[in-house]
Formats: C-alpha cells, sequence, structure tokens
C-alpha cells in the first residue's frame, strides 16, 4: 500500500451536520470497550507515558471518540520526553485535513504520523537541548489500531488463542541491519565504542554521539542521520474477538520477550495486567533501567470475552507465529493472522525517506488562507516559498518533481540533512565520543584511529570547535 494515498485537500470544508449524520452511520456498528491499565518502575526517571481517552475527531460529537497510548523513553535527561509527550498528539492531529469522516480520517493518520513526528523533532531540536527519546504511539479508533514508533520501544498485540504480533520495529543498530545501511549511506559511521589499545566493547552505535539507536526523536548532538520518522503499522481488529496491547519501554523488553510479556499478564483485566509485566521484568533482571508498562484491551461490545486466557498446552497456532523480533516475522505473522480472520492489516510503511513516507499530492494541499502549507509544520506558504519533498530527491515516487507535497525551507533542509545531502554540524574527525555532563558544560573524549586522544569542551550553545581541523560546527 503507498504511503501516499488517503490525503485529501485542507480546504474540502464539509458542513458540520453533514459530518455528524455522516459519522453516526458510520458508528451504527457498535465501538469495542477499551480498558486500559499502567504501571512503572523509575530508575534514571527519563520514562514518560500518555493517557488520553477522550479525544474526538469532531469537536463535541462523542460517537467520533477515539484513544491515544504512548511511552517515551528519554536519553541523555528528560528533556526530549517530556516535550514529546506535550505536543506530538497536537502536531500530529494538525497534520490531518478537515472535513475527513471517520474512513478517510484512518486512511490519512499515517502520513500524519510521520508529519508530527519530524514537526516535534525539529521543534525540540531548535531549543537547543541534546536529550533524545524514543516514541511508541499508538491511537485505537474503534477497531482499527494504528502504532507509530521511533527507537527500541515496543507495542505488541495479543489476540484470542495466544497469537503474538510485534506492531513496531527495533531501530536499534545491534538488531537491525537495514538500519545499519542507511546510517552507513546517510554518512554516520556504525561500530562499538573502542577504548585503549583499540579493544571494541558494548553494543553497535553511530559515530559521531555514540547513540544505539538509529532513529528518534531530538538528540541534537548527534548525526542528522539519527531521523525521527516513525514506522506505522495499521491493523483492524475482529469484532467478534478483540486483542490485547502491551506498550513498554525497553526497561521490561531487555528483561523479557515479547510472549513472555504476553504469557504473563493473560486472564487478568489490563488494571492488573501492566503491573503483572513490570512484576515479571523485575523478576527476571531486576531494576536495570526505567521500565514503564501500559496495557490496553480491545473488547467486543457485548462483553462476552474476557481478557486473552492462558492458551492450551496443544496450541499448535500460538507456536507456529511466534518467531523473533523482527520485521519479517511480524509480517508473516500478521499475514497469518489475517489469513484467520484475527486481525486485518491495513497499512504498514518503514521507510525513513520523507519523499516516499510524504507521497505525492494529485492536487497540492492548501490552507485555510489559500495559500499553500508545508506539509510537515503546517505553516503557510506563497507559491515561491513551497519546495516540493520531490524535487532533486532520488527516494521519490513521483514522475512529477514539481508535484507537491511541499516543504518550507526549514523542513527542507531538515529532509536534506536526514538524506546525507548536507552536513549536520560535526566535523568528520569526531569519530568517537563520550558525553558527560558537568558543572554545566559537556566534555568530550575524541579518539583518533585508537591512538591520539584531545579533550575539548562545548560552551553553553553546544557549538563544538574541533583542534584539528579548526571546524566550528
Amino acid at each position: 500500500m503507498a504511503s501516499g494515498e488517503g490525503r485529501r485537500r485542507h480546504n474540502d470544508l464539509v458542513p458540520l451536520a453533514a459530518l455528524i449524520s455522516r459519522e453516526m452511520k458510520n458508528e451504527k456498528m457498535e465501538k469495542p470497550t477499551v480498558r486500559y491499565g499502567h504501571a512503572a518502575q523509575s530508575k534514571k526517571g527519563e520514562d514518560y507515558f500518555l493517557i488520553k481517552t477522550d479525544c474526538e475527531r469532531i469537536r463535541g460529537n462523542p460517537s467520533t471518540s477515539f484513544s491515544v497510548f504512548a511511552i517515551f523513553d528519554g536519553h541523555n535527561g528528560n528533556a526530549a520526553a517530556i516535550y514529546t509527550r506535550e505536543h506530538l498528539l497536537s502536531h500530529v492531529l494538525g497534520a490531518l485535513p478537515h472535513g475527513l469522516g471517520r474512513d478517510e480520517w484512518i486512511h490519512a493518520l499515517p502520513r500524519a504520523l510521520v508529519a508530527g513526528f519530524v514537526k516535534t523533532d525539529k521543534e525540540f531540536q531548535s531549543k537547543g537541548e541534546t536529550s533524545g527519546t524514543t516514541a511508541t504511539f499508538v491511537i485505537v479508533d474503534g477497531w482499527t489500531v494504528t502504532v507509530a514508533s521511533v527507537g527500541d520501544s515496543r507495542c505488541i498485540l495479543d489476540t484470542q488463542g495466544g497469537s503474538v504480533a510485534t506492531l513496531t520495529v527495533d531501530h536499534r543498530l545491534e538488531e537491525n541491519e537495514e538500519e545499519r545501511e542507511r546510517v552507513a549511506a546517510s554518512g554516520g559511521e556504525v561500530g562499538r565504542l573502542s577504548i585503549v589499545g583499540g579493544v571494541e566493547i558494548g553494543p553497535l552505535r553511530c559515530w559521531p554521539g555514540g547513540l544505539c539507536l538509529s532513529r528518534s526523536i531530538g538528540d541534537m548532538d548527534v548525526g542528522e542521520f539519527i531521523v525521527p520518522v516513525p514506522y506505522v503499522k495499521q491493523v483492524k481488529l475482529s469484532r467478534a474477538a478483540g486483542g490485547r496491547l502491551v506498550i513498554a519501554s525497553d526497561g521490561i523488553w531487555d528483561a523479557i520477550s515479547s510472549e513472555k510479556a504476553a504469557k504473563a499478564c493473560r486472564g487478568v483485566p489490563a488494571e492488573l495486567a501492566a503491573k503483572q509485566v513490570v512484576k515479571e521484568a523485575l523478576r527476571s533482571r531486576g531494576l536495570k533501567d526505567d521500565t514503564t508498562c501500559i496495557v490496553v484491551d480491545i473488547i467486543p461490545p457485548d462483553n462476552s470475552v474476557q481478557p486473552p486466557a492462558p492458551p492450551k498446552k496443544q496450541n499448535r497456532l500460538r507456536a507456529l507465529l511466534f518467531r523473533k523480533k523482527s520485521l519479517d516475522s511480524a509480517n508473516k505473522l500478521s499475514k497469518k493472522l489475517s489469513a484467520v480472520g484475527i486481525v486485518e492489516e491495513l497499512f504498514e510503511e518503514g521507510s525513513a525517506m520523507l519523499a516516499e513516507r510524504l507521497g505525492t499530492d494529485d492536487c497540492v494541499g492548501q490552507s485555510t488562507s489559500g495559500l499553500f502549507m508545508c506539509a510537515v509544520c503546517q505553516v503557510d506558504l506563497t507559491m515561491s516559498e513551497g519546495i516540493s519533498v520531490h524535487a532533486g530527491s532520488i527516494f521519490s515516487t513521483s514522475t512529477k518533481p514539481w508535484q507537491g507535497p511541499f516543504l518550507c525551507a526549514g523542513c527542507r533542509d531538515k529532509k536534506d540533512a536526514m538524506e546525507g545531502k548536507r552536513p549536520s554540524g560535526f566535523c568528520p574527525c569526531m569519530k568517537y565520543l563520550i558525553l558527560s555532563k558537568k558543572y554545566n558544560t559537556l566534555t568530550i573524549t575524541l579518539q583518533l584511529n585508537s591512538i591520539l586522544f584531545k579533550t575539548m569542551l562545548f560552551d553553553q550553545t553546544f557549538q563544538p570547535h574541533c583542534f584539528f581541523c579548526c571546524v566550528s560546527g
């Protein structure tokens, strides 16, 4: 399914009465009951979450309600996690065209999620903060579940019969070969931390910066090849079976597998299930990291289906479907779940390239003022200001590079940087970095060829000055 599908004109205004009437027709099929629970244990104080169950597509019309559940696992401080929690939802909703019916709205969500993630990242980086965060962002609208994620927090789906599907992709360099290749192609370097004598230790990281992840929000002190473009998956659950979502930070997933997390909380309501998952993770590994878990039950309206119960020992489907966490195995599982009528896959896209994710506009979207609008940050543009997302891009799916959607100059610069078309502000000498906060300054130990060491300081504006090539970032 092309990621560019589902876009509408921003100025297609529909009378409110007509929208409500359309929604009421769409809602003749009863909605499921959504119940949830949350639990957490803090080690660093960098995990944050969002639970909002009173969102409405049409303000004042309860029949258009939907719910949002999200986890943000910060690193190098909590500023990015807090900012993302406070702004990501509004940025996603702001990227959705007005006047859409429910089906059109759901169809437009994947692109709006991409725009919202990139806008949040761009705004946070402009603040000069150096922290970053993962984001696993889940929208539940009726039977449709849409998940967008960057980083290594995860969302799994547990269905009746014990089948477990992963709705996210881990963006850890250690485990994701495709992301390692993308980072290298965009100008980053992937390798382990090298200490005295050339000995390499720890997980794979990208340099400069030393981050273990290939996608996140924030992290302005590393290369722009660490992108905020999310993997997005959208599925529709069976009205007869429903399902359970387990959303958690890596403090959970580093301790227990997806299958073990699902099994640990089967047969108990969502309010207790999240506590059971955290308890199982702590029992397995101890409190090594922040551990945060949200469990969401999507229950058919007759309430005849209880939370997923432990499967029978001879449940061959569960043994057949569950595989190691990888994109390929997740795809196979989704297809098999679809085949047995448990889950219908509506959308999946993981490309990091904006030209692919924003697609094409048959008719260029306009703002209510009649001007063109940036597809990412939603600012008004004149005809002379807009730059097509496809102009000069080898990743574009459009045969018409002058075609929309359009970007403002700032968003175009960010797109170019993410694709390795312009420097990200760090000199090539900065190969290995170890970051530490001390007395409000950022001390950096720099290693070249495992032999030469040099220490330098960032000033309060975090602008680097390399002692080797005299480049000021």
